[in-house]
Formats: C-alpha cells, sequence, structure tokens
C-alpha cells in the first residue's frame, strides 16, 4: 500500500511509520516537527528504510491539498495535531488551527484527490467531558466509575470541554460527518492514555512515559528534586502499549468497508488501567527508589476516570490489547535508559 501518515515524526506517527516500513508498503510522511522529539524520529526512520518527507503544516490547506494530489495514497493516517490540553489552554488559536483546522484541510484534500482512501483519524477520550455526571468511589490508590466497571463505551454523551476537546472533538465530528455526507471511508478512534518507544514525554502530555523518566532520573541520581503532579495521584487511566495500537490502526485498514463511519473508543480495558499513585508504586518496587512529589491543583476538566470500553472493536475489528502494562512499562524504561545522555 501506499500510506501517507500525518504527524509522522510524532510518537504514534514514528511508530506506524516504522511499522509501515517494515512491512513493504511505500511511505509518505508529513509534518512540520514543531513536537518534541520529532527531529529524533525523523532521524530514526531514515534508518529504518526509504520514504518521502514532506516538511507540510497542516494549517496550509493549499500545501496539504498539493501533497494528496500529487503523493495519490491509498490510505491515509491523520495523526498530526496539538496533543496538550494545558497547551490549547495557553493557545486557543493555535490548538483550533491545528486540530480543527488541520482535520478540515486534511478531508478536504482527500475527497478532492483520493475519494476512496481510508482516513484513520487519532482522537481523544476528551470528546467526553470530564465525565463528572456518573458517580465515582474513593479508595486508598484510585477513584472508580462505579456504574462503568468495564469502562466507557462510546455512546455516553460527548460533551467537549476546554480548547484541546472543542478542537478534537470537532475532528472527530468532521471525520464521521464526511463519511455521511461526501462517502469517505474515515474511521475515529478516541484513545485512552497510550505509550511506549519513540514518546519523548513532557510534563503536560504523555503521562506514563513522564513518570518512568522521572523514575530513572531518581535512579541514577540526576533528578532535581521532587516533581510535581496535579490533583490527588488518584485519578485512572487505562494504558495501551503503542505496538498494540499499530495493530488496531492496520487491522481498521484491513476491515475498512466494514468500519467506516465508526467511532471506537480504544485503551487498555479495566485489566490495563493504573492511577498515578499505582503506576509510582510499581516503579518504586520495580527500581527499588523513591518517588518524591509535591500537589498541586487538578487541572482543568480532568476526568477522575477513563477506562476505554473497547467491545466494539473487539466485535468490529477482531482486535483486543495483548500486551500487559507491566511489560509495556519495563520495555518503556528500558527505552528511556538507553537514550539518557545521547541525541537519538
Amino acid at each position: 500500500m501506499k500510506i501517507l501518515i500525518t504527524g509522522g515524526c510524532g510518537f504514534l506517527g514514528s511508530n506506524l511509520a516504522c511499522h509501515a516500513l517494515e512491512s513493504g508498503n511505500t511511505l509518505i510522511i508529513i509534518d512540520n516537527l514543531y513536537r518534541e522529539g520529532s527531529e529524533k524520529n525523523l532521524e530514526w526512520l531514515k534508518d529504518k528504510g526509504s520514504f518521502d518527507y514532506l516538511k507540510i503544516d497542516v494549517r496550509d490547506a493549499e500545501a496539504v491539498e498539493e501533497s494528496i494530489k500529487s503523493c495519490e495514497p491509498e490510505v491515509v493516517f491523520h495523526l498530526a495535531g496539538q496533543v496538550a490540553m494545558t497547551s490549547s489552554i495557553e493557545d486557543p488559536r493555535l490548538d483550533f488551527e491545528v486540530n480543527a483546522l488541520g482535520t478540515l484541510n486534511v478531508l478536504e484534500a482527500v475527497r478532492k484527490y483520493a475519494p476512496e482512501s481510508p482516513v484513520i483519524y487519532s482522537s481523544t477520550n476528551k470528546v467526553y467531558g470530564d465525565l463528572e455526571w456518573t458517580p465515582y468511589e474513593e479508595t486508598e490508590t484510585r477513584y472508580k466509575a462505579v456504574d462503568y466497571p468495564d469502562g466507557f463505551p462510546e455512546d455516553i454523551p460527548l460533551d467537549f470541554h476546554s480548547p484541546y476537546g472543542c478542537s478534537k472533538g470537532a475532528g472527530d465530528q468532521y471525520m464521521l460527518d464526511y463519511h455521511r455526507i461526501f462517502g469517505i471511508k474515515t474511521v475515529v478512534f478516541r484513545h485512552s492514555s497510550i505509550f511506549g518507544v519513540r514518546q519523548f514525554a513532557t510534563f503536560d502530555q504523555g503521562w506514563i512515559g513522564w513518570f518512568c523518566r522521572k523514575a530513572v532520573e531518581i535512579r541514577e541520581g540526576t533528578a532535581d528534586g521532587p516533581f510535581s503532579i496535579s490533583g490527588t495521584g488518584k485519578q485512572v487511566r487505562d494504558v495501551l502499549f503503542a505496538e498494540d495500537l499499530i495493530r488496531c490502526y492496520f487491522e481498521a485498514v484491513n476491515k475498512i468497508d466494514g468500519i467506516s463511519g465508526n467511532a471506537f473508543n480504544i485503551g487498555g480495558g479495566p485489566g490495563n488501567s493504573l492511577s498515578l499513585l499505582e503506576l509510582f508504586s510499581y516503579l518504586e518496587h520495580m527500581m527499588d527508589i523513591d518517588m518524591e512529589y509535591t500537589n498541586r491543583p487538578w487541572r482543568i476538566s480532568d476526568q477522575k476516570v477513563f477506562i476505554a470500553d473497547s467491545t466494539k472493536a473487539e466485535k468490529l475489528l477482531g482486535w483486543k490489547p495483548e500486551i500487559q502494562k507491566q511489560d509495556g512499562i519495563k520495555q518503556m524504561i528500558e527505552w528511556i535508559v538507553s537514550i539518557c545522555g545521547s541525541h537519538e
């Protein structure tokens, strides 16, 4: 296949790109290299095979259209985006232009020049808002959504909170509507927490990677004092290792005719859920360290719990996660250690 990946030098994009190359596909990557670590991922990918790289910002409609027109992709993975809620609050216009307008630009280019190509979109659980309408139970280490023991399904109400939730939600709904109105073969994946190698996590995005990095710094004696967390540390997410997500994306392409126009909640499920406190406890035992931290106020619109009920994905895609959280965290730690002090 000829695969085009927007945001192909990001965390998820570079993992998908690597798999595409190793599977013998023709690859085109669009990325403006704005995200921290994207230049390193681009150089890493160059060692994996030959591909076309286009330094394009998805906000540039003309450049996006020209790339789709000239490349004629058979599959589009649309991953380019502004990915941090905190950044969206600091600069709502940039967030809107990248996530909402950028997604519209991609869809319009596909509609005009590649209307038969599947478009798989990376959305977010933030389209469901803060989920404060459902009751919670507080335990010693976590919150529990008592009415949703198997996770949240796709039929709970959409409720966009924060500029990030609004911009990603707009892209999410445009994707579904372009299938309804124009027949474009779109699929929306509403992700929970993804982690894995090639994730250059920051304090406001990629929490598993960020705290694993802090643990490595503590063990190696390079930490500059306690780190901080927002809220109580009992907030819960289900975590999904990147390799499982890659299978999900490519399975969607294989089954596109039966799933076009659908949104799926994608995550590790209840068995792969973690609170911050539970992650810290695991890292302390695994690495023989003390995770010292200070508490900050809750982040605006933060969810106490989000666990994806992936029953729909299992039914229509034949997909479910295989990599357990402990194994994924060990691989994450090994990768962080391998790049410490290097410029990989």
